[in-house]
């Protein structure tokens, strides 16, 4: 007796519609058609798909609108405000506001979660404590990877070490780093490295955030990537500097960032609202071009970064919605395109939290349906999963609109 099968679905790269049944939690047959008299839903059609993965995330900071504001619109102007705010974070306001958000990406078909957790002394572990509650009780429908990081400066706000230490100690996934708010920018950078090596975990950094090429982080990044070892276990995020390097440059850049196996997180949202506040015309987009970079084989993920608070004052957890406003931003319309934004918020961020994207039989029942035939229409059409499955349980299903015809 199976548990569940999925009719009907469309699954890429194949031809046909095929069933897929699930047994303890796992696809034990994929077929033109299969019969059991198990629970199933009809795809009818529609297409089948990992589901999405969002690669950088702040569930601590996220839905404080209502006390936070950012008056200025710069970055730092959001960083000013959150560090005002956070004086006043409990585990438990963390807690709901987290769940909150947690709770609208399942239902836009996100399995997966890397989040930032900003850890200092003003805070202390509230925001680490709260979300590995949090990760614990959505187990059944996300899995949660939980990043550190001090975003006020290491070196500047003593005691913060210290707190990331016993984070990690105590079920941190990786640390973060973020040396442009360090009075010692690469001496934060090179302790990171120090620390990820000393507890065996990958690093991600915010890095280089504002539009001025003429200097930046990342090559301290590279250089210390190589020098530990660590090719292949950091990722960047932002860097909207990218944004702005005339193309001789970002080649080289590019070919930096491969020999030190360094991978890149753009956050569209986020970085078209804070970035090039100071010009009244002409005002640069700064948005990374990871397209062109993953388009050399570096690890490229399109991510949401911030939902309602002064970094990002919108967001509805829609990595379909990120895609296309990247594809927007980055004047990207053919199917191969399309289908490449759809692989960096599934593909791509999957592989770097160590998932699998197979739809194969013996691997975990977790996958989404989506109402599109391809991955490009998915991220053209902005398509909103119609139903979700991880590890052989239903997560989320949306009913289907209906029409009042007159």
């Amino acid at each position: 007796m199976l548990d569940y099968l999925v009719r009907n679905a469309c699954l890429h790269g194949e031809n046909g519609l095929v069933d897929i049944a699930v047994k303890g939690g796992k696809i034990v047959e994929i077929a033109k058609a299969i019969s059991t008299e198990a629970p199933s839903f009809d795809a009818s059609g529609q297409l089948i798909s990992c589901g999405f993965v969002e690669s950088h995330l702040h569930l601590d900071k996220a839905c404080i609108l209502d006390r936070a504001k950012n008056e200025t619109g710069t970055l730092a102007g959001a960083i000013s405000a959150v560090a005002n705010a956070k004086s006043g974070f409990t585990e438990d306001d963390i807690y709901r506001r987290g769940s909150r958000v947690i709770e609208k990406a399942i239902t836009e078909g996100t399995n997966a979660i890397r989040t930032h957790v900003e850890i200092d002394p003003g805070i202390g572990l509230a925001g680490f404590n709260a979300v590995k509650c949090l990760k614990e009780d959505y187990a059944w429908a996300m899995d949660i990877e939980i990043c550190v990081f001090p975003q006020e400066g290491l070196f500047n706000y003593p005691g913060t070490e210290e707190l990331l230490r016993e984070a990690l100690e105590n079920g941190a996934d990786l640390l973060g780093g973020c040396p442009y708010m360090d009075t010692d920018p690469n001496g934060q950078i090179l302790r990171l490295f120090e620390m990820a090596r000393q507890y065996d975990v990958d690093l991600d950094f915010h890095l280089d955030f504002d539009l001025d090429g003429s200097w930046r982080h990342l090559d301290e990044v590279a250089r210390q990537s190589i020098a530990f070892g660590w090719q292949g276990r950091v990722m960047i995020g932002h860097v909207t500097k990218l944004s702005v390097l005339p193309k001789a440059e970002l080649e080289d850049t590019i070919a930096l960032m491969r020999d030190a196996g360094i991978g890149l997180t753009v956050l569209p949202a986020t970085d078209l609202f804070l970035t090039g506040r100071d010009h009244d015309h002409s005002v640069p987009r700064g948005v990374a071009p990871a397209h062109k970079i993953a388009h050399h084989g570096v690890c490229c993920t399109i991510a949401t970064n911030n939902v309602l608070n002064p970094f990002t004052p919108y967001g509805d957890c829609s990595l379909s919605r990120m895609a296309n406003l990247y594809a927007n931003v980055s004047q990207l319309a053919t199917e191969a395109e399309l289908e490449n934004c759809f692989a960096m918020v599934s593909d791509a961020p999957a592989k770097l939290l160590g998932r699998s994207t197979k739809i194969a039989v013996g691997e975990a029942a977790s996958f989404i349906i989506l109402p599109a035939q391809s991955r490009a229409q998915v991220v053209s059409e902005i398509s909103r999963p119609v139903w979700g499955m991880k590890d052989g349980r239903v997560t989320f299903e949306h009913p289907a609109a209906k029409l009042f015809r007159p």
